[in-house]
């Protein structure tokens, strides 16, 4: 890969974007961001925070802002669950590099996500887990470059079907 393309990791909470991210960073030899923790940077706020003195419409429109703003080339970018949620975020982190989606079924994220409930998760008041998984689902679709299924893996696993498909689609 050449040092100034990024790689755009997407997915629901818990699908593993910052921690495939870190290993993949390390793999790749680029710089690693979390986007989430850009927008608790300049919030002075956790998610959770902003989403309890205003709503989850303000926290995806300030990640929007965010990521519509964000320079990262030579990076590996984990954005938050609800990035997909902005047209003009989205088509600002695609000019870095490839947008991959980690995919984890319904039934496997359950297991990975104990604190649903208090995790900072940019959903409508009384919105299931169920309804918000299926909500999103079209909108990583829409926008991956490359989707890894990500059920039964491990880390590891995980970590090397991301780079087998970036290797695959850079020759």
């Amino acid at each position: 890969m050449k040092s100034n393309q990024s790689v755009v990791l997407i997915g629901m909470p818990g699908a593993g974007k910052s921690t495939v991210g870190v290993l993949l960073a390390k793999e790749l030899a680029l710089d690693f961001v979390d986007t989430d923790v850009l927008i608790q940077s300049r919030e002075g706020k956790t998610l959770q925070e902003i989403m309890n003195e205003s709503d989850y419409l303000n926290l995806r429109r300030i990640e929007g802002e965010v990521i519509a703003e964000a320079d990262l080339p030579g990076y590996v970018i984990a954005t938050g669950g609800s990035a997909v949620y902005s047209e003009e975020g989205m088509a600002n982190l695609r000019r870095f590099g490839a947008i991959v989606f980690l995919s984890c079924s319904a039934e496997e994220l359950r297991r990975r996500i104990h604190n649903y409930e208090s995790r900072g998760i940019a959903k409508a008041p009384g919105q299931s887990f169920a309804d918000l998984f299926a909500e999103r689902q079209a909108l990583y679709r829409k926008y991956a470059d490359i989707t890894i299924d990500c059920d039964g893996r491990d880390l590891q696993e995980v970590l090397q079907a991301v780079l087998a498909a970036l290797s695959d689609r850079q020759a």
